[in-house]
Parts: structure tokens; sequence; C-alpha cells
């Protein structure tokens, strides 16, 4: 099956090549200004223009066809208009192939809860809409208008809108763009959740119509694709519901009204329920317009994705980890700090293509970072980075090859089996 989704002119659009029957799952190619980005992908994430401690050269070395970054902590520093000024995202970084950025919406959870980074929560779990992380700060405020937040680098105060959103990211310049929504935690109550959903798909339009304006008056630049998001939490009416309108929603312009170029499926989640949330969701939406799942990234994950029909990902856990020394393998992970890696003269994994795995030992690794040198981070990175880029891509391979649920099996018995864990 082949579907010609968006017109080609501006120089977006998404094309699907292969569908397996009975599946949601597909394998396809988002067109950009920057550059082809075949599907299903798994995007690194460089949150200030950087994967921490490696460089851009390196990234496309290890296969990451893309990169994405941070809209609120570009704004913060060094200034969208900088950015701007610079020629955009991927020129400002020395990045040669298309960007992606989020809108600054999760950092109204991490910066309102204390959170931080943390989307998978377990639903079974109190029910407020004032929790807040023990010793945190509230740092955002919302309304319907929009996000008062305090800049968590020097403590002024900044005001984040639809329009605002729109404009740091059109000054940024990344090939796709996320409009400005707002990102509950699990614990929020039911009320809540339905209020959060309502102020979203309202927000939808603002950004819409913001969108479309800016568009035509940088008409000089390469377009951007805005994708909308889909929030609901663990609520399947909710999901439906969020699904069902954005994928209707358009901007108000009465002679050409736009609607989404593709859609990010966001939000606080329990894991334990992905497959179900997402197929919810997937279900509803334009098979012909684009997936990313905002945030999901351990192996196991992936694949449920994957198969719900994602066509993309991004999450910063690779990098996170591979900073404290843990490391994915075949079988699971394994924490290079530990003892039993001080004489260990193997690669990190013997099925691994990285340049850290050609050249480096365990043991070397094991004594870079109980010695805490800077390139035990950088090594452990590539080494994250290209394991999971690779794993998507191995799953892409087998899904046009057609047995890529065989691959599934055979990864999975061993990574969970040997590893002894389940999930990340």
């Amino acid at each position: 099956m082949r579907i010609n989704a968006l017109p080609s002119g501006n120089g977006f659009g998404f094309e699907i090549s292969h569908a397996p029957e009975k599946s949601l799952a597909r394998v396809g190619t988002i067109s950009t200004p920057h550059g082809d980005i075949a599907t299903p992908a798994f995007i690194p994430v460089g949150t200030k223009a950087t994967v921490k401690a490696v460089l851009p050269e390196t990234m496309k070395d290890l296969g990451a066809q893309a990169l994405l970054s941070n809209a609120y902590h570009l704004y913060l520093q060094p200034g969208s208009d900088v950015l701007d000024e610079a020629g955009g995202l991927a020129r400002f970084m020395n990045w040669p192939g298309p960007t992606f950025t989020d809108s600054g919406g999760f950092q109204v959870l991490s910066l309102g809860v204390g959170f931080k980074k943390v989307l998978a929560m377990d639903a079974q779990t109190f029910r407020s809409d004032e929790v807040v992380a023990g010793n945190k700060e509230r740092l955002a405020h919302v309304d319907d208008e929009g996000v008062t937040f305090k800049s968590h680098i020097d403590g002024s105060m900044h005001r984040f809108t639809p329009e605002i959103s729109m404009q740091v990211q059109h000054q940024i310049g990344a090939d796709i763009i996320f409009a400005f929504d707002e990102c509950t935690t699990l614990h929020n109550t039911r009320r809540y959740q339905e209020k959060a959903l309502e102020r979203t798909r309202a927000w939808g339009i603002r950004c819409l119509d913001e969108h479309q304006k800016l568009t035509l008056e940088r008409s000089q630049k390469p377009y951007q694709a805005l994708y909308g998001v889909i929030q609901g939490a663990q609520y399947e009416d909710l999901r439906k519901k969020a699904a069902t309108d954005m994928a209707a929603l358009r901007s108000t312009d009465p002679d050409s009204p736009i609607g989404f170029d593709g859609f990010g499926l966001g939000g606080a989640l329990d894991k334990k329920t992905l497959g179900t949330i997402l197929t919810w969701m997937n279900e509803i939406l334009p098979a012909e317009k684009p997936r990313h799942l905002l945030g999901i990234g351990a192996p196991e994950d992936l694949f449920v994705g994957v198969e719900n029909g994602i066509d993309t990902f991004d999450c910063v856990l690779a990098s996170r980890i591979a900073r404290t020394s843990a490391v994915y393998t075949m079988v699971g992970r394994n924490n290079l700090s530990n003892a039993i890696n001080r004489r260990a003269f193997g690669p990190i994994d013997d099925e691994c293509d990285c340049y850290t795995c050609a050249h480096y030992t365990k043991a070397y690794l094991h004594h870079v970072f109980r010695g805490k040198e800077i390139i035990a981070a950088t090594l452990a990175t590539i080494h994250n980075e290209r394991f999971i880029v690779r794993l998507v891509d191995q799953m892409r391979a087998a899904l046009i090859a057609g047995d890529y649920f065989e691959f599934k099996a055979e990864f999975m018995g061993r990574y969970k089996h040997l590893s002894g864990q389940a999930r990340d």
C-alpha cells in the first residue's frame, strides 16, 4: 500500500510504503526541507541543541536521521532570536539533517509539579490537582490563556501562550514542531483531565492560526510542519475524544483553513497499558499523517509503539543512563561501574557495531567511569544511542521482510529473560 498523504510543494510529506495486514504498524518516509526520515525511526534528543557529550557528526555516523531539541530551554538560552539569526537550529548546531522541537508543554508539567522527565507513572495511586513532587517548588502556573513560569536558570518570570510557543518555534526553525499543550500527570483528577483536554484543544486552534500567519509572513524560510498533541491520560474516552478533535481541528481562516501535518501522542501514562492507549488513538487518527510518540524510548516500549502505529519516537533515556554508566546490551542493561567489569576485556556488546564497541573494552570504560573522566559519558552515550537507533532500524527492516514478530520474540526473549528486568 502506498499513500501520498500531504502535498509535496512545501517540502514536507509522508508516504507509507509497507503496512502489514491486521496491524497498525507501517513503514514509510517523512520528507522535510532538510532531508528524509525512514520510519519507524528513533529521534535522539539534543535538549539544548546538543546531545550531551557527543558531537553532531558522531550522531550522524551512528545512524541518527534527525534530532529533537527543546523550545523552552532554547528560548531561555541562548534565545530563539539568536537561532533565527544563525539560520535555524540545524545550522546553529552543525547538524546536517532534519530537526524537531517540542513546544514547551511538557515543561508545564515538569516545572509545575516537579516530576521532571518522568512520563511513565502508576495510574493506581493518589489523585490531586495540586500535586507537587517532594521538596519541589511549583515553578509554573497554568490558566486558559497560557502558562506563567519562573526560569530555572535565574528565577526571572516568563509567559508562554500558544502564540508565543509558535513564534519561538518558528524562530528556532526546526522542520517539525509541536502545538502547545497542557501535559497532565496521572495523579490529576478526572475532572482536571477533562479541563486540560479542552484547554489543549482550544490552544490547538490558536497554534494553527499563529502557525498559518507566521508561515505566510516567513515564506522565504523552509516550511515547518506542525503536529497536534493528543492528551487524555489513562482514560479511553478522553484519548479517543482528543484524537477525534485534533484530527478534525482547523485554523479559523475562512478562505483556506489548515489542519495539523501530523500528531504527537503525549502525556503521562501507565506503561503497562501503553499498547492499549496507542490503539485507542491510532485507530482514530488519519492513517496518512505521521505519528510521533513523545518521551518514550525503552527497548520494550519501542516494540509496543511500532506495532501500534507509531512512526517516530524521542526520549532522553539512552543518553541519560549512559552518563551514569548504564548501557544497553542484547541481554539487558549493564552498569559499567560495577566491579565485575574491572577485568572485562571485551566490548560492551559483542553484537554491537558502534564506535565504542569497536575500539574500547568494558574494563577501560569501568576505569574512566570510576575515575570520573569526561570521555566516559561520550563513549557510553555513543553506544546507547547507536543501540536504540539500530534497534528501531532493525524493526523497520523486519516489517519490510515480513518477520517483525519473529524478530521481536528473539530480541525480547534474550533481553528480558537474561537481564531479569521486564522494563527500564
